[in-house]
């Protein structure tokens, strides 16, 4: 893997934040930000909000409805879409359900001046490995959502719509092209009938491109630079020279719409963007050289080859969120633009982070010098850690992946130690740990020191970490029980 090194690094840092900076400050039309709140402790909605205005950026897409994050859009001029669960959609195909919901997530938030311009029904709902969950109450809730916004007199202005994975369309193995671009077998007839409907309501029709996840997930068999945009590879598909992954797809799906009449519809890029750390692939060097190719284009209003125009756009994400399901990798956590304190991860002074960030008090939690303990002991204890706390950096490649056994327990010890608010009894382990005052990170390895949580109700954690459930390394039976009992809360 080709990384630039030394200054080669520093330009590369340097002319990213001049090109987000350019990119922001120009108002560039159609930008706008995921905004995620899957974090142990989350920065306060109105310094989000701050920081959105501070760098210009005009739109957000959430997951959910937090109601404190639409209270502090209030009043900004930020577009904001707002989204429902998938978990959500079955009860939303009841009328009822539908009309109490409009009123109690919008209509409520527009009379209070949010500027809700579009509802997300669903995220991703019909992803292959949901192995068809979901289809059957997509296009249903969708149409009971736009009814009720129609009925409340906001159907003008707020369109509802459905955010798809990429693998929604393909090109088939005989012609591996975008202009042969066709919808996947299993979904067609009703992303078929999806796409109809937004038609019929001037909606646009949302895909989520990652160019990031098809070289993770090719682990060396995908060509890296196909998904940059440096041109050293390309695909000829007649008169047209695809020479990255993002066109390719992007027009693929443009193909795909074209098949079954929709060659006009807006397609909208519901997420983009490249992950800092948690895997290989993943570091601030290949996502500056990401972002370093895309958003020049983005500033210059360049399309695809099938789309020459503007292309509404979506970058995942604003924050890394230390919460977020692993399930599809380490890398999840990661995403952010920013960091989990609103910092910028790319350094250049003009690139606004968070302001008045409120830390917790400068100290850690790491394995005793002295400490008396076994490769076992040793393992057990960074398990049963980073189950409750964030630990994505040691994955293969990760930041801290070079860390020995014993300095990954002392990572995994101060994580542990930051989610549980620095509580004393948060940092035994059985004798295992103690506190200190000097900063125990590596050049590589950033022992973080957690923000201070903004809503006292919201740090439910103290209690359970300061219970005896911390101050003995568990069974390994206990921590498979753990394991289990943990995971199935922390998935989206």
């Amino acid at each position: 893997m080709a990384v630039g090194k030394g200054t080669s690094n520093m330009v590369n840092l340097l002319l990213i934040g001049v090109i987000v900076l350019s990119l922001f400050g120009s108002n560039v039309k159609g930008l706008g930000v995921n905004w995620g709140t899957k974090s142990t402790h989350k920065l306060p909605p109105d310094m989000v909000v701050q920081m959105l205005q501070d760098n210009e950026i005009k739109k957000v897409k959430l997951f959910d409805v937090d109601k404190t994050v639409l209270n502090a859009l209030a009043d900004t001029d930020i577009e904001v879409m707002v989204g429902i669960k998938n978990v959500e959609l079955e009860s939303m195909t009841n009328k009822t359900n539908a009309v109490d919901w409009v009123y109690n997530n919008v209509v409520s938030y527009v009379d209070k001046k949010v500027k809700i311009t579009s509802i997300a029904v669903g995220n991703e709902p019909f992803l292959k490995e949901y192995e068809g969950r979901f289809i059957n109450s997509t296009r249903p809730a969708l149409e009971r959502i736009q009814k009720a916004l129609n009925d409340a007199k906001v159907g003008d202005k707020i369109k509802a719509t459905v955010p798809f994975n990429g693998d929604i369309f393909m090109s088939p193995p005989w012609k591996p092209l975008p202009s042969a671009g066709i919808l996947r077998p299993e979904v067609e007839d009703e992303v078929e009938e999806i796409a109809d409907f937004l038609a019929k309501n001037n909606a646009s029709f949302i895909v989520n491109i990652h160019p990031f996840l098809s070289l993770a997930v090719g682990d060396g068999g995908f060509p890296m630079e196909y998904a940059f945009f440096n041109g050293d590879i390309s695909i000829q598909d007649g008169d047209i020279e695809y020479t990255n992954f993002f066109d390719a797809k992007y027009d693929t799906c443009v193909s795909a719409l074209k098949k079954i009449g929709h060659e006009n519809m807006t397609i909208v890029v519901g997420e983009i963007g490249w992950p800092t750390d948690g895997s290989k692939w993943a570091n601030n060097s290949l996502a500056s050289k990401f972002y370093d190719d895309f958003l020049p284009r983005i500033s210059a209003k360049k399309g695809t080859p099938l789309h020459p125009d503007n292309i509404e756009v979506y970058l995942f994400e604003l924050l890394d969120e230390d919460a977020r399901s692993t399930l599809h990798g380490d890398f999840e956590r990661h995403w952010g633009i920013f960091n989990y304190a609103g910092q910028p991860k790319f350094k250049n002074a003009t690139f606004v982070g968070a302001k008045d960030v409120k830390y917790q008090s400068k100290k850690w939690c790491i394995l005793k010098d002295d400490a008396s303990y076994d490769k076992l002991k040793l393992t057990q204890n960074t398990l049963y850690a980073c189950e409750s706390a964030d630990c994505s950096a040691f994955a293969e490649g990760g930041s801290c992946s070079g860390l020995d056994d014993a300095g990954k327990l002392s990572y995994a010890l101060n994580a542990f130690f930051q989610v549980a608010n620095q509580s004393d009894d948060s940092c035994d382990f059985g004798g295992l740990a103690t506190q200190v005052d000097k900063d125990p990170s590596t050049d590589l390895c950033k022992f973080n020191i957690q923000i201070k949580p903004y809503d006292p109700s919201e740090s439910s954690w103290t209690s359970w970490f300061s219970s005896s459930h911390i101050t003995n390394a568990p069974s390994f039976a206990l921590l498979v029980l753990v394991f289990l009992a943990m995971g199935s809360l922390i998935l989206v």
